[in-house]
């Protein structure tokens, strides 16, 4: 079974937000997930992301693979800690 941590849609029209999500990789994107890491609210100006990142290195190291931006969010958050 291929894992990715990507993005799930969540939020009502013109107000998105995202859960951060381990998923297979067969699934819809907003469909069935194995765990959720996190949120993303691209509407704050502060705060906008907010992962469990003992999970996320979790996935990560038995071989789930992000999403392009996924791990664009997971980079930003390693370096700023």
């Amino acid at each position: 079974m291929a894992v990715r941590i990507r993005m799930q849609r969540r939020g009502s029209k013109k107000r998105p937000f995202y859960a951060v999500v381990a998923a297979d990789a067969r699934m819809p994107r907003d469909g069935r997930f194995l765990e959720k890491l996190g949120v993303f609210n691209p509407l704050l100006e502060t705060d906008r992301v907010s992962l469990d990142m003992e999970r996320v290195n979790h996935w990560l190291s038995v071989g789930a693979v992000p999403s392009d931006t996924v791990g664009r969010l997971i980079k930003q958050i390693q370096a700023s800690a």
